[in-house]
């Protein structure tokens, strides 16, 4: 009996064009991502937006009658409290800005002393050094002399005068001249740099400003838009997806703004004894606003303190690296463990390499997505891995498999 040779399985045209059309999406997109990177940015910040927004804009859309109305009327209190704010924090950070500027002289005298001195020192200290160098050439130059005389008689080597090491071509001067002409160079290229980057961050705020005002006055398109990308089979699992970041996010946003509100009051407190009311106002409301960074935050909010602190003078610096630092201190114990963590519970590895993540992606203002990409990232590998690969798998399995890997025993 005649055995049929084994079928060759067909090759499915279609396929093989999906998958070289869906290289080169891919293929450009890593080309052209550096462009694109603003676009993402913007697009993710202002549906992440547009998320935290939309429970305001539901209730007050029950006194105004519609979402255009309440998105106006939200936007109208938005752009109030930010110019009172800008008209309140103008005049004493310009009278702070003169004191420093009048303090500027005395402590670059300061700073100058001691570098005068050092420099002094090092030129002394250079002088002896070259007098002890000259000094041992010169004497081993007569020791040569006098050998080669004893060994060769030639007497027309006694002619021949000692005279001391030559000095180093005075280059110093030219080199000097061209580190400085290369460290111009360098800081205008930074500050060109600066510029390029404070004018991309300007146009990407604005353009999410507005996005999320039309957006949140209509956001139905836009989600429509999302499910129509998603097979239809897979509808139900995307609506259980986006209604769980729907949850996250608003809790996500309240959770930050109330740790960004105990932030800035307890840098009022601390700040009222040393600068009194207004200028405490204003640093209060800049570390409020800076807390929204992860870690480095806390760090860049004190600086405008510490300009403050220099123009004052004596131990007000001291008083304010204190101040941060306590501040700091109850925001990493206190604030942090009992507000954030409730409501987020993310593991501060996961937030740090997220963080790294989306500042390389993203750039300066990628830091404002970490954490929120990190709970989004939680929710996708629950809905579309661990239900299907891990259906069967708790957490107290997960932690259990963990500590045999760290040979931890079970506490009582």
């Amino acid at each position: 009996m005649i055995m049929p040779d084994n079928p060759k399985p067909e090759t499915n045209p279609g396929r093989i064009y999906f998958s070289v059309i869906l290289g080169a999406i891919l293929f450009v997109f890593i080309q052209s991502f550096m462009l694109l990177s603003p676009i993402l940015l913007s697009f993710l910040l202002i549906v992440l937006i547009t998320l935290a927004v939309n429970p305001v804009i539901s209730r007050v859309r029950t006194w105004t009658g519609g979402r255009k109305g309440a998105t106006g009327l939200v936007t109208v209190a938005i752009i109030i409290f930010i110019s009172l704010t800008g008209w309140a924090s103008f005049g004493p950070m310009k009278t702070s800005l003169t004191n420093l500027s009048q303090q500027l002289p005395a402590y670059w005298e300061r700073l100058q002393k001691p570098l005068i001195k050092m420099e002094q020192q090092a030129v002394i200290s250079e002088e002896k050094l070259q007098a002890e160098v000259s000094t041992e050439i010169a004497r081993d130059a007569t020791l040569t002399e006098s050998s080669a005389e004893a060994s060769a008689g030639v007497s027309e080597v006694s002619r021949k005068t000692t005279e001391p090491a030559p000095s180093l071509p005075s280059r110093e001067s030219e080199s000097l001249r061209s580190s400085l002409s290369g460290m111009f160079r360098g800081v205008v290229g930074s500050f060109t740099a600066v510029a390029f980057n404070g004018a991309q961050i300007l146009v990407v705020l604005v353009t999410v400003f507005f996005g999320v005002i039309f957006t949140l006055m209509n956001p139905r398109p836009i989600f429509g838009a999302m499910f129509s990308l998603v097979p239809e089979h897979c509808h139900d699992r995307a609506l259980t997806i986006m209604q769980r970041i729907g949850r996250f996010v608003p809790g996500w946003a309240g959770a930050m703004l109330l740790g960004m509100l105990v932030i800035g009051l307890l840098v009022v407190l601390f700040m009222w004894p040393i600068f009194g009311l207004i200028d405490a106002l204003i640093l209060g409301l800049i570390a409020g606003v800076m807390a929204s960074v992860p870690f480095m935050g806390p760090i860049l909010s004190a600086v405008p303190a510490l300009l403050l602190a220099l123009g004052i003078g004596g131990l007000t610096p001291l008083w304010v690296l204190l101040a941060y630092f306590a501040v700091q201190s109850l925001e990493g114990n206190v604030i942090q463990p009992f507000i954030m963590a409730r409501s987020m519970k993310l593991h501060p590895m996961a937030l740090i390499f997220s963080m790294l993540l989306c500042v390389a992606a993203f750039g300066v203002l990628g830091v404002l997505l970490a954490a929120p990409l990190v709970a989004i990232a939680d929710i996708l590998h629950d809905e579309l891995y661990r239900k299907r690969f891990l259906p069967t798998v708790t957490d107290a399995d997960l932690d259990n498999m963990a500590r045999k890997v760290l040979r931890e025993k079970h506490s009582g």
